[in-house]
């Protein structure tokens, strides 16, 4: 069985690696590659194998990854720890604005559990912070959720150093969601050492950078138009080009250990320290076992160096989001 880790100080323990489960309802693929029993399969398959920590949010679908883990759950609740997360205002259109009022925080977490068709949210992050609400009172209303039962842990997702102190002082935070990878540091030189001293633990998303630290990638426009590779920087021109030959040395070292590059990539992850949980996602049994097998990979210190030098914060081109996403980025 998988290994466990501490997320915080506070006493929530979670499987050292997590499954993302946005991919089975949104962003990655077409809807036509997207099979509902595949994905339930994958998540009753990952609990088996240990990985019990199970990554969700309402924006998801919207509501239907949510509504996906409900049903796959059933009978199962009580082996596995639920994250997922607030934090916007829909439309047609999905996502329309953000909205972290305190009355908004409670309608919608009693959404979520309905959806879920749970009793309790294990793990509740703030999506996107608001910057029109305090985060104080924000904070003040998931803690209140916390005195009720319906919310165990809190947590915070894409913010900075400002926002996680104050809010840490209004209520504990458990973990922060981000992310990290040997594809995206932005956080080493701030953000980790700030975890650190306060007792946070780090959920890394994207740990395989969307997929682009697999080896199996395609340019930007080879996506269907809704996938989120089709728009994302990094996947586009000569910034695909450059990132190719940065990720050549993840390739090599796999190479060598009889690994494949996602693998790597994860071992990498977990070797950053005991406080880092990754939580790649995928929607088939195949790829969920492949990614945990990383836990089992061993990196010795030349070759995490080797890691460390040819993905070194710079090297990588392009963003990591469009100018519209990163203006709801916190930092």
């Amino acid at each position: 069985m998988m290994n466990v880790r501490d997320l915080g100080s506070q006493g929530l323990r979670v499987s050292a690696l997590g499954l993302g489960c946005m991919g089975m309802s949104q962003s990655y693929g077409t809807a036509e590659e997207r099979d509902e029993a595949e994905s339930v399969a994958t998540i009753h398959r990952a609990i088996e194998l240990g990985c019990t920590f199970l990554d969700t949010a309402e924006a998801y679908g919207p509501f239907a990854n949510e509504e996906l883990l409900g049903r796959a759950l059933r009978g199962r609740r009580d082996g596995v720890v639920i994250a997922t997360k607030f934090g916007f205002r829909f439309g047609e259109g999905g996502i329309v604005g953000v909205d972290s009022r305190p009355e908004h925080v409670r309608e919608v977490v009693e959404a979520s559990l309905r959806r879920l068709q749970t009793d309790r949210i294990d793990l509740l992050y703030q999506h996107r912070l608001d910057p029109n609400v305090p985060i104080e009172e924000t904070v003040g209303a998931m803690a209140d959720l916390v005195r009720e039962g319906k919310v165990r842990y809190l947590g915070l997702s894409e913010v900075g150093e400002r926002t996680i102190r104050r809010a840490h002082a209004v209520h504990p935070i458990s973990a922060l969601q981000s992310e990290y990878s040997l594809w995206e540091r932005n956080l080493e030189p701030q953000i980790i050492p700030l975890l650190r001293e306060l007792g946070i633990g780090l959920v890394a998303f994207s740990p395989l950078g969307r997929g682009f630290l697999t080896g199996a990638v395609k340019r930007a426009e080879e996506y269907p138009a809704d996938d989120f590779r089709h728009n994302d920087p990094r996947y586009q021109g000569e910034n695909f080009d450059a990132n190719v030959r940065a990720a050549q040395r993840v390739n090599e070292i796999a190479a060598t250990k009889d690994a494949t590059p996602g693998q790597i990539a994860l071992a990498w992850l977990l070797h950053r320290g005991p406080d880092i949980v990754p939580i790649p996602g995928t929607k088939r049994r195949r790829y969920l076992e492949e990614n945990l097998a990383a836990a089992e990979i061993a990196l010795d210190a030349p070759e995490i160096a080797a890691l460390d030098a040819a993905l070194a914060p710079g090297t990588i081109a392009g963003p990591r989001y469009t100018a519209r996403q990163m203006a709801m980025v916190d930092r």
